[in-house]
């Protein structure tokens, strides 16, 4: 009996040292669920915009599109729309559509690794995509006062880290978590991932240090960041609009991805 049990009990060490294994070597595969190639141009997926070329630091090229708005604002904003984890600019055309029917400019970014681009994602990566295309605004004679940074989940994280370099008019948090790892956590709550994630995502310890109106917009019923988390990242924001919340909404849910409380916020931000 007592080597039977003795048999169970390394097979479940073995088993855990196997899983912890994969999830340490595949993480990067598990974080960044890059999607393929949009299947329409720019022109086709949206009506009048074009795809531009960003070129980072590192020396990649990245595809984005670029949307302009038919009747635009009068001030002039342009929203810099950073990404989730998961799928291309294609499937952020529906956001743009109600942000440019509001009357801002859109820029679509897609990571490296994402929608057809080069290079693999990590989040040094990320931080010089979204850095590539807040620079191809300014170089295309946006000013740092008309531009909008506006994050999706893992995108919230992104821009946080760039608003703490960068100037801009404000910035809109759709879904934020306080880390990577707290998701993770929620995700995987037996395994150990604080130790095992190389990329770290520290949306809360770095929002304290943004000086620029920040609204947060969350889902009540989102089953991929807990709405506290993002109630938590609310409350730390030193200039607050908000938060928005989009009752009963999940974190795919249309009415968080591009609904009138989106939008609202976005409206919010940009008229403090």
């Amino acid at each position: 009996m007592l080597r039977r049990m003795g048999h169970v009990l390394l097979s479940l060490v073995v088993l855990i040292v196997v899983v912890v294994g994969a999830m340490w070597v595949f993480q990067r595969q598990l974080i960044y669920l890059a999607g393929g190639q949009p299947t329409s141009s720019a022109g086709e997926a949206l009506v009048g915009a074009s795809e531009w070329r960003i070129r980072t630091e590192d020396g990649l090229e990245l595809a984005s599109w670029f949307v302009p708005a038919p009747v635009p604002r009068p001030d002039g904003m342009t929203v810099l729309v950073a990404p989730g984890n998961a799928g291309n600019r294609a499937d952020r055309a529906p956001l743009a559509s109600a942000l440019v029917d509001a009357g801002f400019d859109v820029l679509l970014v897609d990571y490296r690794g994402y929608g057809g681009n080069p290079g693999s994602p990590t989040e040094a990566g990320l931080a010089l995509d979204v850095r590539a295309a807040y620079d191809a605004l300014r170089s295309r004679d946006v000013s740092a006062e008309e531009i909008l940074l506006f994050g999706e989940s893992l995108g919230a994280a992104v821009v946080t880290a760039l608003a703490t370099e960068v100037t801009a008019a404000g910035m809109v948090l759709r879904s934020p978590f306080s880390d990577l790892a707290s998701v993770a956590s929620d995700a995987y709550p037996v395994l150990p991932v604080r130790w095992l994630l190389w990329d770290e995502f520290p949306l809360l310890e770095q929002i304290g240090a943004v000086r620029i109106p920040v609204a947060v917009v969350y889902g009540t019923a989102d089953s991929i960041v807990d709405p506290e988390q993002s109630l938590q990242v609310a409350e730390a924001v030193p200039v607050s609009v908000g938060p928005f919340a989009v009752e009963g909404a999940d974190h795919n849910d249309s009415a968080l991805g591009f609904g009138p409380q989106v939008v609202a916020a976005v409206q919010a931000v940009a008229d403090a």
